[in-house]
């Protein structure tokens, strides 16, 4: 213990003095804040290092450069890989929508699917279960194809789900297809997303397409960054509504007090309404590459979106349309950080915080 002496300051000990600097959020957030400008900042070692050693890392600086460019040709192989097998699952994938829109009757022999569910029960137990299914077919309207196959998807997958409207599920009820189309042979690398419609009293069009832009090649600026394709820019397609259905738009009305007399009027006002198909006029890039912080974020959510469409969604549509799917991608994440304290909970949702997210998409683009 330390003895008192009175007339004497007694000045707490460094150990407290930590724990109280480390109790204080003003001292916590200044530290993190230092801490954050050291990442990807020299520790020194590199300027102590004689000449000649630096020389030599040079080098295999440059050879790393070299690296990067054999790593985007990589890529672009990769991407011809792609166009040539997108060719050979496409018979597959129409067959898909010909069953969808009733436009083919599998046979006896394509439905037979055993469940793992099915696997252990008794001949007794099928047969009954049989008759009882056709019994509730009997009580049924005869369907066709499979209705509401794509909504279905979209409402079973959270990152769809969040985009969709009540306003939106009317007109989803009318899609009947959506295939990815990649850049031709030689052209700049992209592929499109392309959403087929029925006839409907929404809009004329029957198909709406998303091109996203694409870039396999090093930074000159910053060859070091490259991991993979990025998604550099996307355009989308104008929607032919029609009148007085147009979901992307909404009326208010407004009461406007005049500072002089005092009178008041009423005005009506035209303004964006959310809506999936917003996803179809995405804000446009400039040159210069720059954009506010709102356009920065809807583009990045864009990207995410188109990738996980194309990547996901189109080549396993009934999988997504089941939940199995879903299933397998709730199994990829583990669940480390379940008892964090609340204070961490608040974060969860931000995505720079998501070691996933990448809003340039990058290596993912053929995970």
């Amino acid at each position: 213990p330390v003895q008192y002496v009175p007339g004497f300051v007694h000045l707490p000990s460094a150990r407290q003095l930590t724990v109280q600097m480390m109790q204080n959020p003003q001292i916590l957030a200044a530290l993190q804040e230092r801490l954050d400008g050291l990442v990807g900042s020299p520790s020194g070692y590199m300027e102590s290092l004689p000449k000649v050693v630096k020389r030599r890392v040079n080098a295999l600086k440059n050879l790393q450069v070299k690296c990067a460019h054999i790593e985007a040709k990589f890529y672009e192989e990769v991407h011809e890989l792609e166009r040539k097998y997108a060719a050979l699952y496409q018979p597959l994938f129409d067959k898909r929508s010909d069953i969808v829109k009733a436009a083919y009757e599998p046979t006896e022999e394509e439905c037979e699917w055993k469940a793992d569910e099915e696997e252990e029960l008794t001949e007794e137990m099928k047969e009954k279960a049989k008759v009882e299914e056709e019994k509730k077919d009997e009580e049924k309207e005869d369907p066709k194809g499979i209705p509401e196959f794509w909504l279905t998807v979209f409402k079973n997958v959270d990152l769809l789900s969040d985009m969709l409207q009540e306003h939106d599920e009317p007109i989803l009820k009318h899609l009947q297809d959506i295939k990815v189309k990649f850049s031709d042979p030689g052209q700049p690398m992209s592929f499109s997303l392309e959403f087929y419609f029925e006839p409907n009293e929404f809009f004329t069009n029957t198909l709406l397409t998303k091109t996203y832009k694409m870039r396999s090649e090093p930074d000159e600026n910053d060859p070091f960054s490259f991991d993979g394709p990025e998604i550099m820019g996307c355009t989308g397609c104008t929607i032919d509504w029609t009148k007085g259905k147009n979901i992307t738009l909404k009326t208010i009305k407004k009461k406007q007090k005049h500072k002089g007399r005092g009178t008041v009027r009423t005005v009506t006002k035209t303004v964006p309404n959310d809506s999936f198909f917003n996803f179809f006029t995405p804000p446009d890039v400039p040159e210069s590459g720059d954009l506010d912080e709102d356009s920065e974020a809807v583009l990045a959510a864009d990207f995410e979106i188109g990738h996980f469409i194309r990547e996901r969604i189109v080549p396993r549509a009934v999988l997504y349309f089941t939940g199995e799917a879903i299933e397998d991608d709730d199994d990829d994440y583990d669940e480390e950080g379940e008892e964090a304290d609340d204070e961490e909970g608040e974060e969860e949702g931000e995505e720079e915080n998501d070691p996933d997210y990448d809003p340039k998409v990058g290596r993912r683009a053929y995970c």
